[in-house]
């Protein structure tokens, strides 16, 4: 099998996987080494290296998803709305851990500082940056077998989290992705077609 053959069964592998349980097929050190690969190898906009990134496991990973559920306690007022909730919340517990993933605006700043003529841009392509470490985190999980869902929290839970595991002050939270085993695979994908989303010339 080619190598352009195992990227694309990887890239059709990876889905997000909600039923999620706790017992990690490989150790909690071989998950922090595949993250700090991508930390390493995943480009960036000028060479930024803006991405930060915080791992959780087991109660840490627990402590996350139980202070945004009494957060979203707080907000959500209505008990079916936040029934539906907590049960979400409850499938993101049940997981092996959490990857946080952040932009450290200090880094951004210095590039604007530098080339000003980019300023307004920098923003915009350190998401670009922070997505294509969580595409390949992603994958990376998926390659063995570990299964992982992409959420969004933040702003919300921006303070707490930072509160809690003495975040710097100049990174922003950008997602969270949940990982564990497959208890459930991904249902059905649908796809829009092709000639919808491509263009070819020449």
């Amino acid at each position: 099998m080619s190598d352009l053959q195992t990227l694309h069964q990887l890239t059709e592998q990876r889905r997000s996987i909600y039923a999620l349980g706790n017992q990690l097929p490989v150790s909690n050190d071989a998950i922090v080494k595949l993250v700090e690969h991508a930390i390493l190898h995943t480009p960036s906009s000028f060479n930024s290296q803006s991405t930060r990134i915080i791992v959780l496991f087991g109660d840490e990973h627990h402590k996350l998803w139980q202070l945004t559920e009494g957060i979203l306690r707080g907000i959500v007022d209505n008990d079916e709305q936040f029934s539906s909730t907590k049960q979400k919340i409850d499938s993101f517990k049940g997981g092996a851990g959490t990857v946080l993933f952040f932009e450290d605006h200090k880094a951004i700043q210095a590039l604007q500082e530098q080339a000003p003529l980019y300023a307004d841009k920098f923003p915009i392509w350190a998401q670009h940056t922070n997505a294509m470490h969580q595409y390949v985190i992603w994958t990376a999980l998926a390659s063995i077998d570990v299964g992982a869902s992409l959420q969004h929290y933040n702003p919300i839970i921006d303070d707490k989290v930072a509160e809690t595991w003495a975040v710097d002050k100049d990174w922003e939270l950008v997602a969270q992705m949940v990982f564990g085993t497959i208890e459930q695979p991904a249902g059905d994908k649908t796809f829009e077609p092709l000639d919808k989303r491509l263009k070819v010339f020449g």
